[in-house]
């Protein structure tokens, strides 16, 4: 990540790339950056010329001109304009759908799930509303500027408020973007404690760009973290569960997750969780074997799914609950009890939708099951949907320290390379699981008893 930062300062001179954080902006022409149109996706481009066609101002900012200064590639790329949602709209016709209540934005679709995010400029006065709360937190703001200049004050760090001009190809940096760029520097723009308070996402969203570029959290950005991380309680539980997913779905997953424990922000994301990792051990390298498993897919280029995310968080929270049921339910009732529990108490925090949950529910129940092995039970466990998740989680839980299930890991691990006629034979040098004797059920109706006994005692007396 350094050689990034390297590359970049030998991008920009001293005297084309001064701090300004005094409203006045620093111009670098297309010869003294390295952005070209060629590495912009097009469907952008298509919303900024027609935009600029239209009669508007439009500007690529945000996190796709920090990343392609990095060398990076972007994953996505935002638009800011001087059009409201509704001209935008009119702009692109059926393709743009308004989203959004707390903030209003337009979604430029370019096929069924790829689209453009276009903002309108934001400022401090003006037509709209805006409402905070007590505390300051932006409850709705929905207040547009005129211009860059208004706009650039609103947003969040340094490095991610700098705009692309489509008309000249030219990078406007009101904030020092830049020098922060080439000094590894993540900064807050503005008073930190106050920004935290509008928005107390940003303080996981330090943590993550700060991972994620390799850079340095600035002292006063840095400083205000731990006191305003309570305030993430306060933010919707559905809002946090998509930033739990952009902190932990990607490369850095580890790292990101020791920065959160670091500024104590992992309880407010995962309060029991983040409880019970200094009393279990196990429960510790799970998390951490999940999460490292997590990047290894991730850097093969392969999927990964939110249910499986929090099934091996909450796996260890859930074989506590479990336990004391034990004692008088049957296994699949006892951790179907404590899963609600603990699902329960998790959406408090983060609203997982149902269909994660369900996934999540049937990798959990499967542990139970993949030791019931015998005959054609293997097959039927292996053709379940979940079962190749259930699978995994069963190995990290053999990677966190719970030795014993190791033959049975090692015992499915074998079966899923053999045939189809092999894996017959082999489920069937299984140990054949003892049948429970079945208990005669005693009638427990008693009129039908006593019904009995006096048809008995009327045959009795007529003979």
């Amino acid at each position: 990540m350094q050689r990034l930062v390297n590359a970049v300062r030998s991008l920009f001179s001293r005297t084309s790339a001064g701090r300004s954080r005094t409203g006045t902006p620093v111009r670098i022409p297309r010869s003294a950056h390295n952005i070209s149109r060629k590495q912009i996706d097009k469907s952008a481009l298509d919303v900024l010329y027609g935009l600029k066609r239209a009669g508007y101002e439009a500007y690529l900012v945000g996190g796709g001109v920090r990343d392609l200064l990095l060398g990076l590639e972007p994953k996505d790329f935002d638009v800011v304009t001087n059009a409201r949602p509704e001209e935008v709209k009119r702009v692109f016709g059926r393709r743009c759908r308004i989203i959004g209540r707390r903030f209003r934005l337009a979604h430029v679709y370019f096929g069924r799930d790829h689209f453009v995010e276009v903002a309108t400029f934001r400022g401090d006065s003006g037509k709209g509303v805006r409402r905070t709360d007590a505390k300051g937190r932006i409850l709705a703001d929905n207040v547009y500027g005129d211009s860059i200049e208004d706009d650039v004050w609103r947003r969040d760090f340094t490095v991610n408020a700098l705009y692309y001009d489509i008309r000249d190809f030219s990078i406007i940096d009101y904030t020092g973007g830049v020098e922060d760029l080439r000094a590894g520097m993540l900064r807050l723009i503005g008073d930190p404690a106050t920004r935290y308070r509008e928005d107390p996402v940003r303080t996981i969203r330090a943590v993550r760009f700060a991972v994620k570029l390799g850079f340095t959290i600035e002292r006063e950005t840095e400083r205000q973290l731990t006191p305003q991380g309570p305030l993430l309680q306060e933010v919707a539980p559905a809002r946090l569960f998509e930033e739990v997913l952009k902190l932990f779905h990607n490369p850095q997953a580890v790292e990101v997750f020791e920065k959160l424990r670091h500024y104590d922000l992992f309880r407010h994301l995962f309060p029991r969780v983040d409880a019970l990792l200094e009393e279990d051990e196990i429960h510790r390298n799970l998390v951490l074997a999940g999460l490292r498993s997590t990047e290894r897919r991730l850097q093969q280029g392969k999927g990964v799914n939110p249910a499986f995310l929090y099934a091996f968080m909450l796996w260890r929270l859930t074989q506590h609950a479990m336990t004391p049921r034990l004692a008088e339910q049957q296994p699949a009732q006892a951790l179907s009890e404590a899963a609600d529990e603990v699902i329960a108490a998790q959406m408090k925090a983060t609203a997982v939708p149902r269909r994660f949950t369900q996934q999540a529910r049937d990798i959990w129940h499967l542990q139970l099951r993949l030791n019931n092995r015998y005959g054609d039970r293997a097959a039927r466990l292996a053709e379940h949907p979940r079962f190749r998740a259930a699978y995994d989680l069963l190995g990290l839980r053999v990677e966190a320290g719970e030795e014993e299930l190791r033959p049975l890991y090692d015992w499915w691990t074998e079966y899923q390379t053999l045939s189809p006629v092999d894996r017959v034979a082999f489920a069937l040098q299984v140990e054949k699981p003892k049948r429970k004797r079945r208990r005669r059920r005693r009638n427990r109706n008693p009129y039908r008893r006593r019904v009995g006994e006096r048809r008995t005692d009327e045959a009795r007396g007529n003979g």
